[in-house]
């Protein structure tokens, strides 16, 4: 197996993990900021305000995007599995 199999399957890995996550942080994210603006004004200042909106918003990307990144990862998974007796050669 060559050095240049492996980094870019490694490369390809890291792009699909950044990738998977994208969704689930960017609503944690904004979440987030929106419970930290409606905070700031109402001067409200409750930890579990904080971080029980950005869990409910993560279970519900989750839900919504859940079967996409499945698939991803196994389409993935299907490439490394069905190359990997090339590249032994």
């Amino acid at each position: 197996m060559s050095p240049e199999i492996i980094m870019s399957a490694s490369r390809q890995a890291m792009e699909l993990a950044l990738l998977i996550s994208a969704p689930l942080m960017i609503l944690g994210i904004l979440t987030g900021l929106i419970v930290a603006l409606f905070q700031s004004l109402t001067q409200l200042q409750e930890q579990t305000l904080a971080f029980a909106p950005k869990i409910v918003a993560v279970f519900l990307g989750l839900f919504f995007f859940g079967p996409w990144m499945i698939r991803r990862l196994v389409d993935f998974t299907a490439y490394l599995l069905n190359g990997f007796p090339g590249w032994l050669h």
